[in-house]
């Protein structure tokens, strides 16, 4: 019904599942070959002229139009929508296709807004949310199968606010993104153990809900973040960050994620196995950490 709509993506139109919208709406879809940077400028002249583009690019790829993406879109405040793709470990594809650098690349832009979703039904929302968003914004998720939610029947705006998932006294695990359903998992096998793990869905990286954030680090005093993204630069660090500025030392933080060195190809389960991020693997470093 948004005649203003506009898909661009750069030579990946089956990968980003916008083959149904291009052969319904083609007067409203650009492929634009393999050329991000043009992608990313072309859509900031869309965005100027009062239409509303959504620029669907993978992770790994949309690094090559870093420098219009700060000086064509953010610079001048333009609500132009990123779609990112294949965010995090990737598997099969190999280390030139492992989208772990966005979160840590984007976040230092200015007027820059970053989310992303736990669930399919999630990015539903945040895909809503994207297109009635003022100014630049991106939506970042992982390659592969949703989890078989119920969806919406409507969409709904989702607010800049953390979702606590499961209470908990001993420990807060603070997940973003494809993370967070491990960390659930986590949490239930811990709470087997009669240890009572916290879970938040953070939703944004970008800006953070800076109140819901120290409310749990008072609270609760001991955090774990999670992250499909490289841990320098990340979502923990922007963590780390915030309760440095707010004077929260005593509130003791570690943080999971990919480590500082290109991942191998492999399948993605193993890939996260060796990265430390699987249920088992949280429930270790859970146990280590309140030891």
């Amino acid at each position: 019904n948004n005649h203003k709509l506009i898909g661009i993506t750069a030579a990946m139109v089956d990968g980003t599942g916008l083959k149904p919208f291009a052969q319904k709406y083609p007067e409203r879809f650009f492929d634009v070959g393999i050329a991000e940077q043009h992608a990313v400028t072309f859509a900031a002249g869309l965005a100027a002229n009062g239409l509303r583009p959504v620029v669907a690019i993978y992770s790994s790829f949309f690094q090559r139009a870093y420098d219009q993406i700060i000086h064509d879109v953010c610079l001048q405040n333009l609500p132009v929508v990123f779609v990112i793709d294949r965010g995090g470990l990737v598997g099969e594809d190999g280390p030139t296709h492992h989208g772990v650098f966005d979160y840590s690349y984007l976040r230092i832009i200015p007027n820059i807004t970053l989310m992303a979703p736990k669930d399919e039904n999630e990015l539903r929302n945040m895909l809503y949310t994207a297109i009635n968003f003022p100014g630049p914004i991106a939506i970042r998720y992982p390659r592969g199968n949703g989890y078989g939610v119920d969806l919406d029947t409507d969409f709904h705006l989702v607010e800049n606010k953390i979702e606590l998932l499961r209470p908990g006294r001993d420990l807060a695990l603070i997940a973003i993104g494809s993370m967070v359903y491990p960390a659930s998992e986590a949490a239930q096998i811990l709470a087997n153990e009669g240890i009572e793990v916290a879970v938040i869905n953070a939703r944004y990286i970008k800006p953070l809900d800076k109140d819901g954030i120290i409310n749990i680090a008072k609270k609760i005093g001991r955090i774990i973040t999670i992250e499909e993204n490289t841990l320098l630069g990340g979502f923990g660090s922007s963590v780390l960050e915030l309760l440095s500025e707010n004077g929260l030392s005593q509130c003791i933080l570690d943080r999971l994620g990919i480590p500082d060195y290109f991942i191998e190809h492999g399948d993605r389960f193993s890939l996260l196995e060796k990265c430390g991020l699987t249920a088992n693997i949280i429930v270790q470093k859970v146990k280590s950490y309140l030891n």
